[in-house]
């Protein structure tokens, strides 16, 4: 560092201090000159021998990975999960010992807003725990409300098309939201959790983190029983009204994000006990409602909760692409004692989100350091781009009698009853308003009215008449007030909301 004539700092190329690293390029290469290209002459062409040049272009042109559909926007941290409750009389997962502590990697995110986009905008958030456990990685994958939209994972490319930007406008559209939604009176009980100020939470330590689906726990007997898994924070639950949202927006639209950087670097590591409501599978008929209906939570009045441990966030990643852009969680990573049910929308999540991965990072995404189990990999998988697997064994296939390859007998599938016919038709119980209508009356006075004023602000944007009386008819359907107060905050037709909603039945 040196001062020109006119007193002005500079820094001079080749100054550097002793304990620098060299500049390299991706071949492990020392770099002479990162500053100017290598050309012919002080005025010719720059010349393609310039590896440095061309690896810098071509590398820059492919910083990109495909963007995740949904789940675009998130922020990672690494932590532990604690096990306080000994669960060997359900299941023979190792990570639910009690004292047993797990790795585990936790991304949260938005759902359908894109990378980049503010963390102030309503949107459910995703709460995607990645356990590095003793026998393989296990993601939980869900979000910080307790249900879901739809049902059925035939509906879930629709159901995000509505929510995205409008293919013709790039602008998300209520209209577009709604159309959808009036031919899905199931989302009512999701609409009352996401339009609630829980929809804009004011930080990522003040939101819960629930699994949505029923999942199956089965021990060393081979008895099962559903599962649901529901981590409740300790900092509080806290969301934000348009006022505050609006305030946050222009001061920091990255509240999220810093809001957990900071606490984390302070040491003040947040913290989520983890609760599991267990239910029998011969109970499984014995509600007025479908406990495998990812649009219901199981009442706790019914279903009660037991902790069964903590976890910690502790540590944040050390580069944002490599850990949490490159992060790949998928339902279909399970660990021996854990199953799914037979959810419609988690069957086709099993699927959907592996092949997401594997489109976006590659068919060995598992061995990025991030995705990586703790325990050693054996698998027959091979080759493919960016394989580091090392294998060198001479047999690829199974079985063998020159090398054995165990299967664990504890791993395979529980044997479970089923019952009935091939079919394609939709669930009997589906009580589409009954949830919402209880979740509404638990509101105090101040939430149900920042409710109303969150649905108002965009139902009321909805231009189709048939449309928006459709949807305030399941409002109403749900609960008399509740339909009433909507209807007046988007001046509907109140007496034609009464004689739709006269029509809907709830069972």
């Amino acid at each position: 560092m040196i001062k020109n004539s006119l007193g002005i700092i500079i820094f001079v190329v080749g100054m550097v201090s002793a304990n620098a690293a060299p500049l390299t390029k991706d071949n492990g290469a020392p770099i002479g000159d990162n500053q100017n290209s290598i050309t012919a002459g002080e005025n010719g062409p720059t010349l393609l021998q310039d590896v440095n040049l061309i690896q810098k272009l071509q590398r820059f042109g492919r910083e990109r990975i495909p963007e995740r559909v949904v789940h675009a926007r998130g922020t990672g941290a690494y932590g532990e999960f604690v096990a306080t409750k000994d669960l060997s009389d359900l299941t023979i997962a190792s990570l639910f010992k009690e004292g047993t502590r797990t790795p585990v990697f936790l991304r949260f995110s938005t759902v359908v807003h894109p990378k980049g986009s503010p963390e102030t905008l309503r949107d459910p958030h995703g709460f995607g725990l990645k356990f590095y456990t003793k026998e393989g990685n296990w993601d939980l994958v869900g979000n910080n409300l307790p249900v879901f939209f739809i049902r059925d994972a035939i509906k879930f490319p629709d159901f995000v098309h509505a929510m995205k930007p409008s293919p013709v406008t790039n602008v998300q559209d209520p209209n577009r939201i709604f159309d959808f939604l009036q031919s899905q009176p199931g989302s009512i009980n999701m609409l009352t959790y996401v339009y609630s100020n829980l929809g804009t939470p004011r930080s990522y330590r003040n939101l819960d983190g629930f699994g949505v689906h029923a999942y199956k726990l089965y021990n060393a007997k081979g008895e099962y029983k559903y599962v649901k898994f529901n981590f409740r924070t300790l900092q509080g639950l806290k969301g934000m009204n348009l006022e505050e949202t609006r305030e946050m927006q222009a001061k920091d639209f990255n509240h999220l994000t810093n809001d957990l950087y900071s606490a984390i670097g302070a040491h003040n590591f947040p913290k989520w006990d983890l609760y599991i409501q267990v239910l029998d599978p011969k109970d499984l008929d014995s509600f007025d409602f479908n406990p495998l209906d990812p649009t219901k939570i199981w009442p706790t009045k019914l279903v009660p909760e037991m902790k069964i441990g903590t976890l910690t966030l502790n540590r944040m990643p050390k580069n944002f692409f490599n850990e949490t852009e490159q992060a790949a969680f998928a339902p279909a990573n399970l660990v021996p004692g854990i199953e799914p049910s037979e959810d419609r929308l988690l069957q086709g999540r099993l699927f959907a989100y592996a092949d997401t991965q594997m489109y976006r990072l590659g068919a060995n995404h598992q061995q990025i350091p991030v995705n990586r189990p703790l325990v050693t990999v054996n698998s027959n998988n091979q080759e493919g781009a960016m394989n580091i697997s090392e294998r060198d064994s001479d047999v690829n296939y199974q079985p063998s009698l020159k090398e054995s390859m165990v299967e664990v007998l504890k791993a395979r599938t529980i044997e479970t009853p089923l019952y009935g016919k091939v079919m394609q038709r939709a669930i009997v119980k589906q009580q589409n308003f009954k949830q919402a209508g209880d979740l509404y009356r638990s509101y105090s006075e101040v939430e149900k009215r920042d409710l109303i004023r969150n649905l108002a602000a965009d139902l009321g944007q909805v231009k189709d008449l048939e449309t928006k009386h459709i949807m305030l008819s399941y409002f109403y359907k749900a609960d008399v007030g509740y339909g009433t107060r909507l209807t007046q905050a988007v001046n509907g037709n109140l007496t034609l909301v009464q004689a739709k909603a006269s029509e809907l039945t709830d069972k």
